[in-house]
């Protein structure tokens, strides 16, 4: 019964609704049981008063007892003693002090017995002043709102007892309430449970629905389709979760085609040179390379295996960097000087295609507080990058400029050529990608140095970017800061 969320949402609304219409109830009825009696009780106490007063003035006037003073005037107390037992809704009983009834006003189907036995008597006299729910032993026919008011006489240090003033009242008039009550208390909880279903479905709707759509997408998702996506609306907690399975989706999409990307180019990085270094070897073991042209094919082995080399070293470098086990060294050092010790050793590639170099830099020295070993690394495979792609009389151009209001350098590195299509330049800094797919520039790249180079630059709390149009120029640029302090308190907060 209990396995839907809706069922469970509306059971526990009508058991707390229940649970709680049933303590006011039992607290208002307290409170106009309590009320009632109270007031019953007041109003009871002030007429025996009244009715004592009577009595006793004739008392006085005929000196006499209390029985006479009754006797000899019942006619006379007939219409005063009526009025005063109405003004408290009653009817009015005077006992003398054996048990004698002295006077009543109540109606004849009123009594079940006009005796008095001893043990009402003593009822009488254990209850006096208190007030009393009962038939005082048989003699009401009915259970009945009973105050004793006991008339005493005090002689000296004694007190004695002569009489009773009982007032009573039928309990059929606080039925009535405590009916009245009750019938209003479950009219209310009617109401109130007819609009608690309506709300709760309602609510529960609001909240399982998004639940269900985030259940199939679930689904979907292990499936391996993550294309499906949560609609949101609003922006409360569930929106705020359908937000998040959103995210995670396109998170565990980008991380699909991330896993596939790097299977094929791992197996196709991996394949080729093995397949070379395979061919090779086995054309000088079995003859088929003439022994004066082994050196040669040695040495295209020997390129291979260090192509190799670097996709591992790559690789690895990856997998330190996604794991957070690379801890930055950051020291204060000339990044002007690291650029130029850079192009010193691409000389060789630089005069082969006949480039023209430009080197511009605003301070000399720039220093800059990062760790030195990462931006080196960082710096060579962006210029290594810009040298495969650069045409022969090209323009090759360093530009380390400085941003005196932020205290940061930004290096760029500009170069001409093909540069790279627009569609293309959200995915450079991605693992394994490559602009050119069909490697005829790029023949021993990994396409991951951008991805490695971005990610310690972000690490450093620094940005990386790219700008080009296409078949015209390309610019890779990055920013650095000279502000030891920042850069160790970003450090300290990762």
């Amino acid at each position: 019964m209990l396995k839907t969320l809706y069922s469970k949402y509306l059971i526990s609304f009508i058991v707390l609704l229940g649970v709680g219409f049933f303590a006011i109830a039992i607290i208002i009825c307290s409170v106009v049981t309590t009320y009632s009696i109270n007031t019953k009780t007041d109003l009871m106490n002030k007429t025996a008063q009244m009715v004592y007063l009577e009595v006793s003035n004739e008392m006085m006037t005929e000196k006499c007892d209390f029985e006479t003073a009754i006797k000899n005037n019942n006619e006379k107390y007939a219409n005063v003693f009526k009025v005063l037992s109405d003004y408290s809704e009653s009817n009015l009983v005077i006992f003398g002090s054996d048990g004698k009834i002295l006077y009543e006003n109540a109606p004849d189907e009123v009594f079940d017995s006009r005796k008095i036995s001893t043990k009402v008597m003593d009822g009488i006299k254990n209850h006096s002043g208190d007030p009393t729910l009962s038939d005082l032993d048989g003699f009401f026919q009915n259970r009945r709102f009973n105050y004793i008011y006991p008339v005493e006489e005090v002689s000296g240090e004694n007190t004695k007892t002569i009489g009773y003033i009982v007032l009573t009242s039928s309990a059929s008039g606080m039925s009535q309430v405590f009916e009245q009550i009750i019938k209003v208390i479950i009219i209310a909880s009617l109401w109130v449970f007819l609009a608690a279903i309506i709300i709760v479905y309602f609510i529960t709707d609001r909240i399982t629905t998004p639940i269900k759509e985030i259940s199939k997408a679930v689904k979907s998702y292990a499936r391996g389709n993550f294309d499906v996506r949560i609609p949101i609306n609003g922006e409360d907690e569930i929106a705020t979760l359908a937000e998040a399975f959103n995210n995670m989706a396109s998170d565990l999409s980008k991380l699909e085609k991330t896993r596939s990307t790097f299977f094929s180019s791992v197996s196709h990085d991996l394949k080729t040179p093995m397949t070379s270094i395979q061919g090779f070897i086995e054309g000088i073991l079995d003859g088929t390379i003439p022994e004066e042209k082994r050196n040669y094919y040695l040495s295209i082995v020997l390129e291979e295996v260090k192509r190799l080399t670097r996709l591992v070293n790559s690789l690895l470098d990856v997998t330190r960097m996604q794991s957070g086990s690379v801890k930055l060294n950051p020291t204060s050092f000339d990044v002007c000087e690291m650029a130029r010790l850079i192009l010193i050793s691409f000389e060789e590639k630089i005069d082969s295609l006949e480039l023209n170099v430009e080197f511009n830099c605003d301070d000399d020295p720039s220093n800059v507080y990062a760790d030195k070993d990462a931006i080196h690394q960082v710096m060579y495979n962006i210029v290594s990058n810009a040298l495969k792609f650069t045409p022969e009389k090209g323009t090759l151009k360093i530009d380390i400029t400085k941003d005196k209001v932020n205290e940061k350098y930004i290096v760029s590195v500009f170069n001409t050529g093909i540069g790279i299509k627009n569609e293309e330049l959200p995915f450079v800094f991605d693992s394994f990608y490559k602009a050119d797919s069909s490697r005829g520039l790029d023949k021993t790249g990994t396409g991951l140095g951008m991805f490695i180079a971005k990610s310690k630059i972000e690490a450093h709390g620094e940005k990386i970017g790219v700008e080009s149009e296409y078949e015209k120029y390309c610019r890779f640029y990055f920013t650095l800061s000279s502000n030891e302090k920042h850069v160790n308190k970003m450090l300290s907060q990762k």
